[in-house]
């Protein structure tokens, strides 16, 4: 056996015999004799096992090449246009591919396009080898050499219409129908050149999960259009990654509006009785009380502001803190709402407390609370919306009763009440926790964070105007 052969024995490329020893010998040309043919042979190994990827996900834009096996999920027109000092046109075609760790844009030129567009089909499974570079969507592979793989099977979906459970990073040309679950304003920014860029998201919700939506330029202000129970389509999307999650985002090519469909969302809520500390978790109930919103200092000298609300399910309750854009919500005492991706913290007197920030979405359910922009009733999407908490809404049958007697039990206005607690806002107002209901104190007296006082007045527009703390 020669020293070619031996090498070859232990490779795990997928290449012939022939073809490596072709590799070899113009290696060892390469090398200008100061490397033997069992020395260049390990090179040539080394190389090809470099280029060979576990799976589409481990494909980079700073690899010199890459070889994978994927399942085309997508195939797009042939396009033309032209070269500098050539007169003929070139041609290329972008594949979508993709196998069970992620998807990839594979670009396909001249004689390769035209081969695509004639004999490649969806579902079809290929042995690609190419050049990764980081393109418009994410990382996108400039095809050399392309052979179909019969043998192999793929578990990748291929559908015109995606589900939220079905996007994985690098898919692009994703349609996708969901209900709109929250909106956020539309933000400006500067970009390198100078230029003014604007974006905007939404967070969707279909009945296999939900994902953020980021909207760029000319789409952003589709959020502006948009409201909560909306049922939307998203066109021609492409998938990112944001500290650790999927996103899908739609650019100038993509377009998302309003469709008459019904989508149904299902929260999958954490009981709040079992929450830990640490944990980024969704839950679900009734709101049973809503302090004013407020606004801060934040130290870059920057105003942010934050409200708080206690929100409850059949096994417990908790403060929940909203924060910037997410205190403008319209929500109030009764109101049925599912908060996603909240931070549950350490609060005060060793509370547990959630906090809902840029990340967090906040649904108001339908029901017979005070409700805002996001209450809604149209049959099938406020039904799955509604049914959290292992199919029973946080707060229903007697829990609901429950609720709604606290609710009840709020001091009117003009009523004489005394109200001892925690302050845990200092200032204008004072915000007072007994560890199940917070008082805003209108009052003069000087107090401290964490201190316990009782005050003594009458409630005037839900607010304890004091005659006396202490």
């Amino acid at each position: 056996m020669s020293d070619i052969e031996g090498v070859y024995e232990d490779l795990e490329a997928d290449v012939s015999l022939e073809e490596f020893r072709e590799a070899v010998e113009a290696k060892v040309e390469q090398m200008g004799g100061l490397a033997d043919e069992e020395t260049a042979a390990m090179l040539v190994a080394h190389e090809l096992g470099e280029s060979e990827v576990g799976g589409v996900a481990d494909i980079e834009p700073g690899m010199e090449e890459a070889k994978f096996v994927a399942k085309v999920t997508s195939i797009g027109e042939l396009r033309t246009f032209e070269r500098d000092g050539e007169d003929e046109d070139g041609r290329v075609v972008n594949v979508e591919v993709a196998d069970e760790t992620g998807a990839v844009r594979a670009a396909f030129w001249d004689e390769h396009a035209e081969a695509a567009v004639e004999e490649l089909e969806e579902g079809q499974v290929l042995r690609i080898k190419g050049r990764p570079k980081e393109g418009f969507s994410g990382v996108e592979v400039s095809v050399d050499e392309v052979e179909p793989d019969d043998d192999t099977e793929i578990d990748v979906q291929v559908s015109d219409t995606h589900a939220i459970e079905d996007l994985s990073l690098g898919l692009s040309n994703v349609n996708l129908v969901g209900l709109v679950l929250d909106t956020d304003a539309v933000r400006t920014f500067d970009r390198d050149d100078g230029s003014e860029g604007r974006v905007s998201n939404l967070t969707l919700g279909d009945p296999t999960g939900r994902v953020r939506v980021t909207l760029w330029d000319e789409k952003a202000e589709r959020a502006d259009e948009l409201s909560t129970g909306d049922t939307v389509e998203v066109v021609d999307g492409y998938v990112r990654e944001r500290d650790g999650d999927l996103e899908l985002h739609v650019g100038n090519r993509g377009a998302v509006g309003a469709v008459d469909e019904e989508v149904e969302y299902v929260p999958e809520s954490t009981p709040i009785e079992s929450l830990e500390i640490g944990q980024t978790v969704d839950i679900a109930g009734v709101v049973r009380s809503a302090d004013p919103k407020r606004t801060f200092d934040r130290d870059d000298g920057s105003e942010g502001q934050v409200r708080n609300v206690r929100v409850q399910d059949a096994t417990g309750d908790i403060r929940v803190a909203l924060w910037g854009e997410k205190a403008d919500v319209d929500v109030g005492p009764g109101d049925e709402v599912a908060l996603a991706d909240v931070e549950i913290q350490d609060g005060w007197q060793d509370d547990l407390e959630a906090s809902a920030g840029w990340r967090s979405t906040i649904t108001v359910l339908d029901g017979d609370g005070a409700g805002g922009e996001g209450s809604h009733d149209d049959g099938g999407q406020s039904a799955g919306l509604a049914a959290f908490a292992d199919g029973e809404a946080a707060g229903g049958g007697e829990d609901a009763d429950a609720a709604d007697e606290d609710a009840s039990d709020d001091p009117e206005d003009g009523e004489e009440i005394e109200f001892t607690g925690v302050v845990v806002q200092a200032g204008d107002p004072v915000v007072l926790d007994d560890g199940e209901a917070t008082m805003s104190v209108e009052t003069d007296a000087d107090v401290g964070l964490g201190e316990e006082v009782t005050a003594r007045g009458v409630v005037r527009d839900g607010r304890l105007d004091a005659n006396d703390v202490f």
